[in-house]
């Protein structure tokens, strides 16, 4: 049984990632974990001060949460009758990525999935800096939501490989365990500096050959173009449902998602984005 952890904030976007989740895991027994942080800046100390004597600081704020998620998991329990779906619902009153941390542990999760926020189509989407932080600081695969996805079936994966990085089976069953489920292909890009072929690419090449063997995949390279225009170009003409790919938090990670001066993060994705770790 596979324990899944889906953050929320109520909102439209994040509820469109828990709809992704529920067609992505169907068929598959889940205890699915939905967790809301809630934050003591987000309440003005008159909102506090209302609250019962006898009422914590804690209880006050986390009473409207609770309600919210207890709604939500109604609604999900009336919609998905059909699946060996199990729903829990989880309040916290911390910083965001100690409260994800702490579930992970706890619950023993084996896959985040949350959404991202920003525009669609043919936009760019913002990644708020709670993902891109869940991504930073927290050890477990993430699955990321683009806004206003809709699941249609994994016909075909994009696995990414960085120029540094060399090609390793540990932390990939979240890519496998996806490929063997959709049956779906595999396209494995390798993103280079310049065409030169070393002995360690030939040798990773050679590994994923042998890896891969029984799933139908290709090769491809490009060369000299930033990380993700190649990603998101490579996605458009391939017709990609989901990009895979591990993360080094400082090197691949900073290149892939460009920065800016807000603590907001940009990158033209159109799929969805499963992130795994070394």
């Amino acid at each position: 049984m596979k324990n899944i952890l889906l953050p929320t904030d109520f909102s439209e976007n994040a509820r469109n990632a828990i709809d992704y989740s529920m067609e992505f895991f169907k068929n598959e027994l889940c205890t699915f974990h939905i967790l809301n942080v809630q934050k003591a800046s987000n309440y003005m100390m008159d909102d506090l001060m209302a609250a019962p004597a006898n009422t914590s600081i804690h209880q006050s704020v986390v009473q409207g949460s609770k309600e919210k998620l207890s709604t939500l998991l109604k609604e999900l329990k009336e919609e998905i009758t059909h699946e060996n779906y199990t729903f829990h619902a989880l309040t916290d009153y911390d910083i965001f990525t100690d409260a994800i941390q702490q579930a992970v542990k706890s619950k023993n999760i084996d896959l985040i999935v949350m959404g991202t926020n920003g525009a669609t189509s043919a936009r760019e989407v913002v990644f708020g800096s709670n993902t891109l932080n869940v991504i930073r600081k927290v050890d477990c695969p993430v699955l990321v939501i683009p806004k206003g996805y809709v699941f249609e079936g994994l016909k075909t994966i994009l696995y990414t490989i960085d120029y540094n990085d060399h090609f390793t089976t540990e932390n990939i069953e979240p890519l496998v365990d996806t490929l063997h489920k959709y049956k779906a292909s595999l396209r494995i890009l390798k993103i280079k500096e310049d065409d030169t072929v070393t002995i360690a690419e030939f040798d990773d090449k050679k590994h994923l050959k042998d890896f891969f063997k029984d799933i139908n995949h290709t090769f491809h390279s490009i060369t000299n173009v930033p990380t993700p225009v190649a990603i998101d170009s490579f996605v458009q003409i391939m017709d990609v449902d989901m990009n895979a790919m591990f993360i080094h938090r400082e090197t691949f990670l900073e290149r892939f998602f460009r920065g800016s001066e807000t603590p907001k993060i940009s990158y033209g994705t159109r799929v969805p984005l499963l992130v795994m770790h070394n």
